[in-house]
């Protein structure tokens, strides 16, 4: 992934360059001498890669910049599993509540994985879809109903 740091292009005075890179190692010595947590290193990490970002001397786009940053921030973060398994179909049910019956019962369906499931959350959107069939009885004509 592109950091901050390889799209710095040295500032004009000698003096910033040698601020940037003081701060930049005050910032990490903490971290790694200490040996803190992977969660304050990353954000050590973050501060230093905002700080080159928001820098003077940095010549590209800050608001890009500043995105990468934190791209890289979140994706240095440890990946969690929620202790609760029950959380996500009670939210994945959640969905369903605004919905009116018959409406809600077929939402509830889908979400309990009956139907077809298409797409991904990484194109877009999860398509789920649940075909019912109805079968109505026609009533009996007016005309015969009347003999």
């Amino acid at each position: 992934m592109n950091s901050p740091m390889n799209r710095l292009h040295r500032p004009a005075s000698p003096s910033m360059w040698s601020l940037l890179v003081v701060t930049a190692a005050l910032g990490a010595s903490p971290a790694l001498a200490a040996g803190t947590s992977s969660a304050a290193a990353s954000e050590a990490r973050y501060q230093r890669d905002a700080a080159v970002c928001l820098s003077r001397g940095y010549k590209g786009a800050r608001n890009e910049c500043l995105s990468d940053a934190s791209t890289a921030r979140a994706s240095r973060e440890p990946v969690t599993i929620d202790p609760d398994p029950g959380r996500y179909a009670r939210n994945a049910l959640k969905r369903c509540d605004a919905l009116q019956d018959p409406d809600r019962g077929d939402c509830v369906a889908r979400m309990q994985g009956q139907g077809t499931t298409s797409g991904s959350v990484a194109g877009g959107g999860i398509y789920r879809e649940l075909v019912t069939r109805e079968v109505v009885v026609p009533a009996a004509p007016a005309s015969a109903a009347a003999q």
